[in-house]
């Protein structure tokens, strides 16, 4: 199965999200390999529909996010943020964003992520509201928001500091700085980090085991789980969505924006979030 993509920067003709099911796992496929899968409005709605659906369906007992290509995603498009706050680009583009971390934010059945690639912005954001991480041992990850003149989002600002220590998350918030796979082991963020090329393999034997108890005591315990947390992750991105719209199109995001678009390698090797090489 595939979800439509919507009209894609690159005038590509492939959809956005390749999904596909193996037994009672379905497998949620980020699918703009050229733009190292960074989120664009079209993938925001179909990685949403994709969730939605998996959740109304009882034969979806576990879903599996990961990236094609070289890596698990690059976060938000910054070609399109760049369209936003030139106004080129409605605002309605812009609840993409939101609708996805609503649908992550209450998916009441496991929910795991394989790692394959570079994670950035929202590539690392995501993988906290993910029960189960696994990772390349050559995956990385990295938020670059500071660089680019914006604040903390998807309730990074609340989950960072619960989950790795708030050192650790001051520090990369702060920093932007990279953290590796067996760094992502050890400060929580993932649970095991693998070879590349078993990755998906182990992924998937640890997905089809959970998938074998009934659907119905998974559930429970995935929503006693989202549980514990959920106020407080609302509450947190209510607060990073005001902050995101006072900075938003000021000078400083503006100027980041424009460094990306003059220069990608701005940012450094490897490192350019959004499309960016």
């Amino acid at each position: 199965m595939t979800a439509e993509e919507g009209d894609d920067a690159g005038g590509s003709t492939e959809p956005v999200v390749v999904v596909e099911d193996d037994g009672a796992v379905r497998i949620v496929r980020f699918n703009r390999p050229g733009a190292r899968n960074a989120f664009n409005g079209a993938m925001y709605d179909a990685v949403t529909d994709a969730l939605t659906e998996a959740a109304a369906l009882r034969s979806v007992h576990v879903v599996v996010l990961t990236g094609n290509g070289s890596a698990f995603s690059a976060g938000q498009d910054l070609k399109e943020m760049a369209r936003i706050v030139s106004g080129e680009v409605g605002p309605e583009t812009a609840r993409g964003f939101r609708g996805l971390l609503d649908a992550v934010g209450s998916f009441d059945k496991p929910l795991l992520a394989a790692v394959n690639g570079v994670g950035v912005g929202l590539g690392f954001t995501l993988l906290l509201h993910c029960d189960l991480v696994l990772m390349a041992d050559d995956a990385r990850l990295r938020v670059p928001f500071a660089e680019l003149g914006v604040p903390p989002e998807a309730a990074s600002s609340y989950l960072f500091p619960r989950t790795l220590g708030w050192q650790r998350a001051a520090k990369l918030l702060f920093t932007g700085g990279w953290l590796g796979a067996a760094e992502a082991v050890e400060a929580g963020v993932a649970v095991a980090a693998c070879p590349a090329a078993s990755l998906i393999d182990e992924t998937l034997a640890l997905a089809r085991a959970i998938a074998a108890a009934p659907l119905d005591a998974l559930m429970t315990s995935k929503r006693l789980l989202l549980a514990t947390r959920t106020a407080e992750v609302a509450e947190a991105r209510r607060r990073e969505d005001a902050a995101f719209a006072e900075l938003l199109g000021t000078d400083d995001n503006v100027a980041a924006l424009q460094r990306f678009e003059t220069d990608p390698g701005a940012w450094g090797p490897g490192r350019g979030p959004g499309g960016a090489g």
